[in-house]
C-alpha cells in the first residue's frame, strides 16, 4: 500500500503526507469518462491544543477536481476527511489540506493552472474546457485578482504617456504608461477632465513634481491637466500624430484638386490611382526604373508620377513640399526649420492652413516632440494588445474584468501573500 500510495502521489505531484491513496477506478460522470482516485485525509493532531489523543467520528467525503495533462480524461480525487474530537480540550475539528480550500471542491492546483492560462490571449470558455471546470470558476479566479495598478500615491515616473482606448460599451477609457519602462501606471474608467484631476491630485506634491515630460496627442484638455498637476513637466506632442495630421490635410487637398479635372483626363488619373506615392517620403520613391501604368497610359518612374501630379496645382505643390520638409525636420529634430515651416505663408490648402495653425497654438509642445526622444509609440502598441484581448473575448461588459485581464496578460499581477488568490477563489 505504501508503494501504491507513493506512486499515485508522484503521478499527481502531491507532497502532503496526511493524504493516503487507497484505490482508483474509472467511472462515467455526466456522459464523460472520469478517473476517480480514493484517498483519506488524516488528522494527526488537534489543531487547537496539539493533543494526539483524538476520538475519530467518521469522514466527510469531498469530490475534488484535479488538473490533468489529458483534458479528455478528467481526474477526481474522492477525499475522505477525518472528523475527530479532542479528548483533552473536547473540541471538534475536521482534517484540512493545502490540496483544496475549506468548503471548496476545486483543487488549488486547478486554480493555479486557470490563473496561468488567464495570462495568455485565450477566452474563458476554452480555459474552462481545458481544465474541466465551469466558466463561473474561471470568472471567480479572475475576480480574485487585484485590479489596482498602483497601491501607493507617493511615486510617479519621470516620463508619462497619455492616451485613450475604446473598451466597455464603446466608451473611451484613459490609460497612462511609463515612458521609460513602458509599464502601465493606471487605467481609468473615463477620460473626463474632472476625474483625471481628481486621480492625479491624490499623489503627493513630491511625486507630481518628479514628472519631467508628458507625451500626448493634440487633445486640448490633456495639456490643462498637465499644467494643473505637474509643475515641472514639459508637454510633448507625439511625432506620429503631428505627421498624421499633416498627411491627412495634404490628402484632402489632393482629392479636392483631383475632383476639378475630368475623370478621363491624365491629371485625374495621376492624382487618383497612385495616391499612396504622395504620402511616401520623396527620397524613397523610385527614380531610375520607369514602369508602365494602364491608368494614365504611360511609362513613368514613381518620382515622375508625383512630380507631374503636384504640378497640376500651385497649392498642391506648396503643400507637398511643406509636408516633405516637415517630416524631414521632425526626423532630424531640427526645431528651427520646424518653426519656420509652421509660420509658412505660402499658398496652401485650407485644411493644411488649419493644421499649421493648430501647431502654432501648441508651438512649444510641438517643438518638444521633435527635440525630445519620447513618443506615444509604446502606448499605441499597448492599445493594440488591448484590442486583441477584447477581440478574443468578443468584448467585455464589465470594466473591472477587462482591467484585471489586461493586468494578467501584461504580467503585472503580483500576489502580496502566498495563496492569497486561492484562499478566496
Amino acid at each position: 500500500m505504501s508503494s501504491f500510495n507513493n506512486c499515485i502521489k508522484f503521478d499527481l505531484d502531491i507532497k502532503e503526507k496526511n493524504i493516503v491513496f487507497k484505490d482508483y477506478f474509472y467511472k462515467m460522470v455526466q456522459m464523460k469518462k472520469h478517473k476517480i482516485y480514493e484517498a483519506e485525509l488524516i488528522q494527526p493532531a488537534c489543531p487547537f491544543c496539539g493533543s494526539l489523543d483524538l476520538l475519530h467520528n467518521g469522514h466527510l467525503i469531498t469530490n475534488i477536481h484535479y488538473p490533468t495533462a489529458n483534458a479528455s480524461l478528467p481526474v477526481i480525487i474522492r477525499l475522505a476527511k477525518q472528523r475527530v474530537k479532542c479528548r483533552d480540550c473536547e473540541r471538534w475539528s475536521m482534517a484540512q489540506s493545502e490540496l483544496v480550500n475549506k468548503y471548496c471542491s476545486i483543487s488549488n492546483a486547478s486554480k493555479l493552472k486557470v490563473l496561468s492560462a488567464l495570462t495568455e490571449d485565450r477566452s474563458m470558455t476554452s480555459i474552462a474546457r481545458e481544465n474541466n471546470v465551469s466558466i463561473n470558476t474561471v470568472q471567480r479566479v479572475l475576480g480574485n485578482c487585484s485590479h489596482r495598478f498602483i497601491d501607493s500615491y507617493e511615486y510617479l515616473p519621470a516620463h508619462l504617456a497619455f492616451d485613450e482606448f475604446k473598451g466597455v460599451d464603446r466608451q473611451l477609457h484613459f490609460i497612462c504608461l511609463d515612458g521609460d519602462s513602458h509599464q502601465v501606471v493606471q487605467i481609468l474608467r473615463t477620460r473626463y477632465k474632472k476625474n483625471l484631476l481628481k486621480y492625479f491630485g491624490r499623489f503627493s506634491p513630491q511625486a507630481r513634481a518628479n514628472v519631467k515630460t508628458v507625451t500626448m496627442d493634440l487633445n486640448f484638455y490633456y495639456q490643462n491637466i498637465v499644467r494643473a498637476c505637474f509643475p515641472n513637466a514639459q508637454i510633448v506632442i507625439d511625432r506620429f500624430h503631428m505627421i498624421q495630421m499633416l498627411t491627412r490635410s495634404f490628402n484632402s487637398l489632393r482629392v479636392q484638386v483631383m475632383k476639378t479635372f475630368d475623370k478621363r483626363s491624365r491629371q485625374y488619373q495621376l492624382l487618383k490611382s497612385p495616391w499612396k506615392l504622395y504620402l511616401k517620403k520623396y527620397d524613397e520613391l523610385e527614380k531610375i526604373h520607369p514602369r508602365y501604368n494602364w491608368h494614365y497610359k504611360d511609362c513613368l518612374t514613381q518620382a515622375q508620377v508625383v512630380t507631374e501630379g503636384i504640378n497640376t496645382s500651385t497649392a498642391l505643390e506648396n503643400s507637398y513640399n511643406l509636408m516633405q520638409s516637415f517630416i524631414q525636420a521632425v526626423e532630424t529634430g531640427n526645431t528651427h526649420e520646424l518653426k519656420s515651416l509652421i509660420n509658412c505663408q505660402d499658398q496652401i490648402g485650407t485644411l493644411m492652413h488649419k493644421t499649421l495653425l493648430t501647431f502654432k497654438h501648441n508651438l512649444t509642445a510641438v517643438l518638444n516632440g521633435a527635440a525630445l526622444p519620447y513618443s506615444n509609440g509604446c502606448l499605441e502598441g499597448f492599445n493594440r494588445k488591448i484590442k486583441q484581448i477584447e477581440r478574443t473575448a468578443f468584448g467585455y461588459s464589465n470594466f473591472t474584468n477587462l482591467l484585471i485581464r489586461i493586468r494578467l496578460e501584461e504580467n503585472q499581477y503580483k500576489e502580496k501573500e502566498p495563496n492569497s488568490l486561492l484562499m478566496n477563489a
